[in-house]
């Protein structure tokens, strides 16, 4: 066996916070994400009793993140996943050169199943 070969794998995203909600549904709505699609990908989500981070696209194509945060609650953000990186390390200096002006983000995860493509 190819130590390389993983059936999955994670790749590590910045994400720019624009507010902070109590639940992940609330988090989805106040990024402008249809109330339906918000319930399906959360449905989706629950599959994995450990989800901490659901990602969906809005406005035509902007990317945007529902992250838990260490505090327990769920960060709505901007998704920056043309910046996915293979290590936390590397996602943390990519999520420094995007904060600017006092503004705060997190690290996204994403796990792919082998044979998923990483997001474009």
């Amino acid at each position: 066996m190819n130590s390389c070969e993983h059936s999955e794998s994670i790749s590590y995203f910045p994400a720019i916070l624009c507010v902070e909600c109590d639940s992940p549904i609330d988090a989805l709505l106040a990024l402008c994400v249809p109330r339906d699609e918000a319930m399906n990908l959360l449905a989706a989500a629950w599959r994995n009793d450990e989800f901490e981070c659901v990602v969906a696209s809005v406005d035509g194509g902007r990317s945007v993140a529902v992250l838990r945060t260490p505090e327990g609650r769920w960060a709505a953000c901007n998704a920056f996943l043309d910046h996915v990186c293979l290590t936390r390390h590397e996602a943390e200096r990519q999520l420094k050169k995007l904060l600017k002006r006092g503004r705060r983000g997190y690290i996204g995860a994403l796990v792919l199943a082998a044979g998923e493509k990483k997001p474009a």
